[in-house]
């Protein structure tokens, strides 16, 4: 396995799902919600899903559930782990009555989960303790028209890694804060400063070889969008907020970059030292560190007007609609949601704390730890949909169609960054997104 396989395999386990999401478009019969979870005794057993990710995050679960199950003896939890590979399909295809009393699921596919009624709302079943600690941006990823069906017990963020000795080399002053983000022109006036001074020109890792005709095409440049003043969809619709004017110039902008950008094919560009500046998630955090040492700062993204933005979210826990035994599903999220096994899994895979009291004491994420700026950044959550100049992190759209939103918006960053005319390829994406939502009556979710 190369660096960069392992590299995007690292970012699959530890901070987002990168596969494509459209096979969840046709499955079930969608249109309702709740289905039929039943309370239960609270005690017996219970069946639980994940998705194996890498060995240290998959060992950390299965501690948990150890723990959990040594702890008191009414309720047995049977864990079954699933390849992330075939993960959300394996939920897809399967129908809600064969779902387990509790599963993991990522972030962006819930509302299509719960559309199909295949989760039910949490919010009777996990203790107010549990909600009240769980993160606001955690807690805007789980929630649908009001009730929440899922949390996470990490979250995720995104920023630009900068090598300061190659920074201060080329003259360019850079951010210490969310306060004084560069603007997109400075952000472009920095590249070619870094350019004057680079034997090659090439001063920028944008994580090319992750495709972004995939996740990680909108997880990591929807935020473009969001700091232009522009939405990924608002008020069920694409057009008039994916493909404004503003959009579309923040977009030419970053199809401009392209000139400065190491196409990183060794993994290696930021670590080696070939590039001042890597556009990146929390992920890259060790392997950066490793290499750079005292020499690493953490930057946020460019404001392109609408202040600078982030995406967030990741893999959350829920309850499978059809349960019989949610009470005892609840039992256990509380448990798998306290700090202890919230720190021990955050610890494996170097993940944000989705908990306030463990991302307090976080001490890579804690005030004066070395990734506090994605702290802060989570700390000023934005939800879906108001997305206004002081919050920054912001929730894909919790949509049952969100798997033809991302699709499609994905589709046209990787025609743009291929040279596209943003507008036309803008303009696409959008129409092609409303069209799938008149089709569907909008996704509504009674």
């Amino acid at each position: 396995m190369t660096s960069i396989s392992r590299k995007y395999r690292r970012a699959v386990c530890t901070g987002l799902a990168l596969a494509p999401l459209v096979a969840l478009t046709a499955c079930g019969s969608g249109g309702g919600t709740d289905a039929s979870a039943e309370a239960g005794s609270g005690k017996g057993t219970i069946s639980v899903w994940a998705h194996q990710g890498q060995k240290n995050e998959a060992s950390a679960l299965q501690n948990a559930v150890k723990s959990f199950n040594s702890s008191q003896n009414k309720i047995k939890v049977d864990l079954k782990l699933i390849p992330e590979a075939d993960y959300t399909k394996t939920i897809t295809a399967t129908d809600a009555a064969e779902l387990p009393d509790v599963l993991e699921f990522d972030g962006p596919t819930m509302a299509n989960f719960v559309y199909n009624k295949k989760l039910a709302p949490i919010d009777t079943y996990v203790s107010a303790r549990t909600m009240d600690n769980a993160t606001d941006a955690s807690k805007a990823q789980g929630e649908v028209d009001g009730k929440h069906y899922g949390l996470g017990m990490f979250d995720s963020g995104l920023g630009i890694y900068g090598n300061k000795k190659l920074l201060d080399a080329a003259g360019v002053k850079y951010p210490t804060s969310l306060s004084d983000a560069w603007t997109a022109g400075e952000f472009t006036a920095a590249l070619k400063a870094l350019k004057a001074k680079d034997s090659d020109g090439k001063t920028l890792d944008l994580q090319e070889t992750g495709g972004y005709a995939y996740e990680w095409g909108t997880y990591g440049f929807a935020p473009i969008v969001w700091s232009a003043g522009g939405s990924l969809l608002k008020d069920g619709k694409a057009q008039g907020a994916l493909d404004t004017p503003a959009v579309i110039s923040a977009m030419k902008t970053f199809q401009s970059w392209k000139t400065h950008v190491d196409p990183n094919t060794d993994g290696n560009a930021f670590a080696k030292g070939r590039v001042a500046l890597s556009w990146a998630g929390h992920w890259m955090y060790p392997a950066y560190s490793e290499a750079l040492g005292d020499e690493l700062v953490v930057l946020p993204l460019p404001d392109f007007g609408n202040g600078p933005k982030t995406g967030q979210g990741s893999w959350a826990w829920g309850i499978g609609a059809d349960t019989k035994n949610a009470k005892a599903a609840g039992t256990f999220l509380d448990t798998l949601l306290d700090d202890a096994n919230v720190t021990a899994m955050t610890t494996a895979n170097g993940a944000v704390p989705a908990t306030r009291t463990a991302l307090a004491t976080s001490s890579l994420y804690q005030q004066g730890g070395p990734l506090q700026l994605l702290a802060d950044q989570l700390a000023k959550p934005c939800g879906d949909s108001d997305i206004t100049k002081s919050c920054v992190a912001v929730t894909r759209p919790v949509s049952a169609g969100y798997p033809v939103i991302t699709s499609k918006f994905s589709e046209a960053l990787n025609s743009i960054y291929g040279r596209a005319d943003p507008k036309s390829a803008l303009e696409k994406a959008a129409r092609a997104i409303d069209q799938d939502f008149s089709d569907n009556a909008g996704y509504k979710i009674p």
